[in-house]
């Protein structure tokens, strides 16, 4: 599979670091962010950066949306997560919306395990939410 290309040395080399299996899906999961983005004119480029030394999306330039950051920490009792922030109502949404279908931690995260088949359409509407939450409030 062919992914959006890195543009920081650092950020791929957090992905190059992780254990192959988890890397594998952490990079599904980037693409489909910067598919997600694409989809919709206002949404505009994503900023891909480091927040908490993760990699973190953000709609610097058109503001549309909350950051989204892919979290894996082996210490954890799941393998890797994307987290919201916790300010925002955008996990509560996504239980309410697919109940039987995520792990959620809190207000935060979407949990995944690496044998998890990855829900893709839940996923991809869960990140256009998030990319897009900031237009519903103005």
């Amino acid at each position: 599979m062919s992914y959006f290309p890195f543009l920081d040395s650092d950020i791929e080399a957090i992905f190059n670091n992780y254990p192959i299996e988890i890397r594998e899906k952490c990079l599904q999961l980037r693409q489909l962010i910067f598919d997600t983005a694409a989809t919709d004119s206002r949404i505009g480029p994503l900023e891909e950066t480091l927040k908490w030394g993760e990699p973190s999306y953000l709609t610097s330039e058109s503001k549309s949306g909350s950051m989204i950051r892919l979290h894996h920490d082996s210490r954890k009792p799941f393998d890797f997560a994307l987290y919201f922030l916790c300010q925002t109502t955008l996990v509560e949404s996504f239980k309410e919306r697919y109940p039987n279908v995520f792990r959620v931690g809190g207000y935060r995260s979407l949990e995944f395990m690496v044998t998890d088949d990855l829900p893709l359409d839940a996923i991809q509407d869960c990140l256009y939410e998030a990319l897009t939450y900031n237009l519903s409030k103005r």
